[in-house]
């Protein structure tokens, strides 16, 4: 059998009668050319096998809209490139960042302020200022926004507020609920390291 030619198109039509054993065929056939597009699109932290399930899962999905005005091969990749992407673009909006993204200088600043030991010594001024920059990329704009202006550029609430265009209620909570969140990726981080 493995000598014998893939006949895409009468396993596509099995395909579509619900043939699980076609469906399978399917898969086998098409992942060599599914696993090298996930491989060189491959987003940040993402595993191989998820991303090409998420793809097949779709192909299966959209089978009905296939009408055949390209090869099939052509347009699963089509479903691939744009998996990918699309899974690079989640990662850009909500990048994930973990104890191993620190740099060294930048995992003792973070443990010796979490854990209090001792304080954060000059030399490791930079460290600790590329740090929080890591840490505020991970917030939405609206949050970071605030905790740049009040925390690192020392702006007043009121000045904060005519920069924005913010009530100042909304400035002191949206700064309130942003440092929260700063600290939950805090602790999220120093979680991960134990782990």
């Amino acid at each position: 059998m493995a000598d014998e030619p893939f006949d895409l198109v009468g396993c596509l039509a099995r395909v579509r009668q619900r043939d699980q054993v076609a469906a399978r065929l399917l898969v086998e056939h098409l992942y060599p050319l599914v696993s090298r597009i996930v491989r060189s699109h491959l987003p940040r932290r993402v595993a191989e096998e998820d991303l090409a399930q998420d793809i097949f899962l779709k192909m299966f999905t959209r089978l009905e809209q296939y009408q055949g005005h390209v090869p099939f091969p052509h347009w699963v990749s089509r479903i691939a490139v744009t998996t990918c992407i699309d899974q690079l673009r989640a990662q850009q909006r909500r990048p994930e960042f973990r104890w191993a993204d620190l740099s060294e200088n930048e995992a003792e600043v973070l443990s010796n302020v979490m854990t209090d030991e001792r304080e954060v010594l000059p030399g490791d001024a930079l460290a600790a200022r590329e740090l929080v920059h890591k840490l505020l990329a991970q917030l939405n704009p609206a949050d970071r926004l605030v905790l740049q202006l009040l925390d690192l550029e020392q702006k007043t609430i009121a000045e904060v507020s005519a920069i924005t265009g913010w009530n100042q209620t909304l400035v002191k909570v949206r700064a309130f609920r942003a440092r929260r969140k700063l600290q939950k990726l805090f602790r999220e981080l120093q979680g991960k390291e134990k782990s």
